[in-house]
């Protein structure tokens, strides 16, 4: 065995390398995803102690009063342990995962995205990342369709660092901004913010925060101190979907 092949692939220079075969690349959040690692070896033997998928997307973080978009961990999957991978050998893996149920939707600017590593000691990893498209599944769905017939256009839709208080599994979530265009509710509301909490594929807690928009010196002194805003926090069921229009109709309808 070469000195020289052992150094080049302790830099990556003749390393083994990854790459990832999904069956699709369309998913609902819960969604099984199957696949395929390859591995295939450089020209040295190479022993791989681990074998991992991450499911990443982008998020807003905010520090020292400026916003910075990071790399945000959705789930990881181990898949295997411990395995020699030899000179110029191919070798593929098998896999099942599931894109968590709290997966943000690919919309806007987010990306979601499976990212392939090789753990190999004393040399540079090799990595290989594979976008998917994520749709919203039947509930997410019925509370888009639900507020775009109330008149509301998707403004902005972007994941963001949440605060504490807020969180749950992850510290971000993906945030729907929506303008009045028509309807009732137009000249009533400055934005209505929706995020989605799913809990399967037939709970989903949702988080609403309605900024009404301001009228007189009295709205304007409330609009200064935040005092516009109502945060409502509610549970959907798959079951609530013939009545969701009206449910969240008369919701709005109350603090705004």
């Amino acid at each position: 065995m070469s000195l020289f092949n052992k150094v080049f692939a302790s830099i990556g220079i003749g390393s083994a390398t990854v790459d990832t075969k999904l069956e699709k690349d369309v998913f609902v959040p819960g969604e099984e995803v199957r696949g395929i690692v390859q591995i295939k070896g450089g020209k040295i033997d190479q022993h791989i102690d681990d074998i991992y998928l991450n499911l990443h997307t982008n998020y807003i973080k905010e520090s020292d009063d400026k916003k910075h978009i990071v790399k945000g961990d959705i789930e990881r999957f181990r898949l295997i342990q411990a395995i020699t991978i030899g000179a110029n050998e191919t070798k593929e893996i098998p896999f099942v995962i599931r894109v968590p149920f709290d997966t943000p939707i690919s919309i806007g600017r987010t990306k979601v995205w499976v990212e392939t590593g090789l753990d190999i000691k004393n040399a540079v990893d090799p990595s290989d990342k594979d976008y998917i498209n994520v749709v919203p599944n039947q509930l997410m769905k019925g509370v888009l369709d639900t507020v775009a017939e109330l008149g509301f256009r998707l403004r902005e839709a972007d994941c963001e660092e949440l605060p504490y208080r807020k969180r749950r599994r992850l510290p971000f979530a993906q945030e729907f901004e929506f303008v009045a265009v028509s309807g009732s509710f137009r000249g009533k509301l400055d934005e209505l913010e929706v995020i989605f909490f799913p809990q399967s594929d037939e709970q989903m807690d949702l988080a609403l925060q309605i900024d009404r928009k301001a009228r007189g010196l009295g709205g304007f002194l409330a609009e200064a101190l935040e005092m516009d805003e109502t945060n409502i926090s509610l549970s959907i069921h798959s079951k609530d979907l013939p009545i969701l229009k009206s449910k969240l109709e008369s919701l709005i309808r109350q603090y705004s």
